[in-house]
């Protein structure tokens, strides 16, 4: 869409399909009063192609609109908002192929029912400005929306890490060293690798991993700690053995100029955590753990131990397996962290697998349920410990259960914040059968919401704000039930 002549194209073909609904025509009436091919008029109308003089003059005689209607780049009211897209880099940053949706298909849509679609594209900028939705969480949404519908499961990607691992005589488990990789990247991708202080450059201090790709030098901070350092180098790999060109430089701070970047980000941390944790063996350990009787902490913590001393790792890969091989599709993942000195919960990554469940990240600074297993860790933790606990939630409101489990530790590489990750799994008849231990004593079923501004359970011990959405819901619900009753009333000829 940068080209001029693209923008031109596009503007005509509009102008010309608007021209023609103005007389009810189909592009089939169009075509006979106007002796031109029907496909050929769908393709100008596409912004496909760009009629020459003589033709625009037939167009516009049997439309009964003069040249200049047709051929001016200037839109009418109607359209105007789509002007500003079309000569933004809209089309370029927006991954909509990513969707199915090409610019033509975007077009076509909007050319039906300009009015509607404009109004609802000024209503998502306007809703955007409002919550503050800039550039960067709008990529990450968009990203989350591409994952979930490939279930976060990308087979082509496993294969590459099968293939590398062979190649290289690497074995899938937590004793991969860093040297190994180091040494993977230094001679057959002639990286330069650098341990480096990042404190004297302020706020750098938290910055885990700096690329630059002038020298193909990585720059480590001294300060990761093992596991840290064998992902960055897996994932360093990563974008090597996938061929991501266009990539961010900085890790876990992200600057990035493009979607691309990000989704290369994605991709490349996906090699690294499939390089990690062995797809068959976390399917085979699994499998076995859902097979016990009865719920123990200590059986997930083993789990995890057995393949990473990380359990963001081990959380976050449990997403890619959880669906696509062991059948469990309705699901999700949440990151948590609390900060230091503040009270304050917040929800830093998330994924919905089938569609989106019960919790879900608030934009609006609402209170997240203190009955939430991963918030009770995050309050329960001590110094320097890493807590693992499950309960079932039944989110009172919808009438669903989850089975979540949680894992809660002190952020190793921040000033004490502490975050918690966790899984739910929707129960329904599936996953009961799948899970042999969802009727353990053990575990406890707590009555929750989402937020406790729009929850209903009256006796909450831990409530931090009334539920003045929820309240707002009922007082709606009421209206429209006293205006149906006056309606009924009337009709009835009751009222008097």
């Amino acid at each position: 869409m940068n080209a001029e002549s693209d923008f031109i194209k596009t503007v005509f073909g509009l102008k010309l399909k608007q021209q023609r609904q103005k007389k009810n025509w189909s592009l089939q009436d169009l075509a006979v009063k106007t002796g031109l091919s029907k496909s050929y008029l769908n393709e100008i109308e596409n912004g496909k192609k760009y009629p020459k003089h003589d033709k625009i003059i037939q167009l516009s005689e049997a439309l009964n609109c003069t040249f200049d209607d047709l051929v001016s780049t200037k839109l009418d009211k109607s359209l105007a908002p789509f002007n500003e897209i079309l000569q933004s880099d809209f089309f370029k940053e927006v991954p909509l192929d990513l969707f199915g949706i090409n610019k033509n298909n975007l077009i076509s849509i909007i050319s039906d029912a300009p009015k509607k679609v404009t109004a609802f594209i000024n209503a998502l900028i306007e809703i955007s400005q409002n919550y503050n939705l800039g550039k960067e969480r709008f990529y990450f949404a968009v990203l989350r929306s591409f994952q979930e519908l490939y279930d976060n499961y990308f087979p082509e990607i496993e294969e590459k890490v099968i293939q590398f691992a062979k190649e290289n005589n690497l074995e899938f488990n937590k004793n991969l060293k860093s040297e190994v990789l180091e040494n993977i990247l230094i001679e057959k991708f002639k990286y330069t690798i650098q341990s480096e202080d990042f404190e004297p450059y302020g706020t750098l201090d938290n910055l885990r991993s700096l690329f630059i790709p002038e020298k193909k030098l990585l720059l480590l901070n001294k300060k990761l700690e093992k596991d840290q350092r064998v992902f960055i180098l897996a994932k360093e790999i990563g974008f090597t053995i996938l061929y991501l060109k266009n990539r961010p430089n900085t890790y876990s701070w992200l600057d990035f100029g493009s979607f691309e970047e990000i989704l290369n980000n994605f991709y490349a941390s996906y090699f690294a955590g499939a390089l990690l944790i062995s797809k068959e063996k976390i399917i085979e350990n699994t499998s076995d753990f859902f097979l016990q009787n009865s719920w123990k902490p200590q059986s997930f913590t083993s789990l995890i131990d057995s393949f990473t001393n990380s359990p963001e790792t081990f959380y976050y890969r449990l997403t890619n397996i959880l669906s696509s091989e062991i059948g469990i599709k309705d699901l999700f993942y949440l990151c948590l962290v609390k900060k230091k000195g503040s009270d304050k919960i917040q929800i830093l990554k998330e994924l919905h697998l089938n569609h989106q469940q019960a919790p879900h990240a608030n934009a609006t600074n609402e209170h997240y349920c203190r009955r939430w297993i991963a918030v009770k860790n995050l309050h329960h933790l001590k110094q320097n410990e890493t807590l693992t606990d499950a309960q079932i939630s039944h989110y009172k409101d919808q009438g669903i259960s989850y089975l979540v489990i949680s894992t809660s530790q002190k952020n190793p590489f921040s000033d004490g914040s502490n975050r918690s990750y966790c899984l739910g799994i929707l129960l329904n008849s599936q996953t009961i059968k799948k899970i042999n231990f969802i009727k353990s004593p053990s575990l406890q079923t707590i009555n929750v919401g989402v937020t406790c501004e729009s929850c209903s359970i009256a006796d909450c011990e831990v409530r931090q704000a009334p539920p003045v959405r929820l309240e707002k819901e009922y007082f709606n619900l009421s209206m429209k039930a006293s205006i149906e009753k006056i309606r009924k009333e009337i009709e009835s000829g009751n009222k008097k």
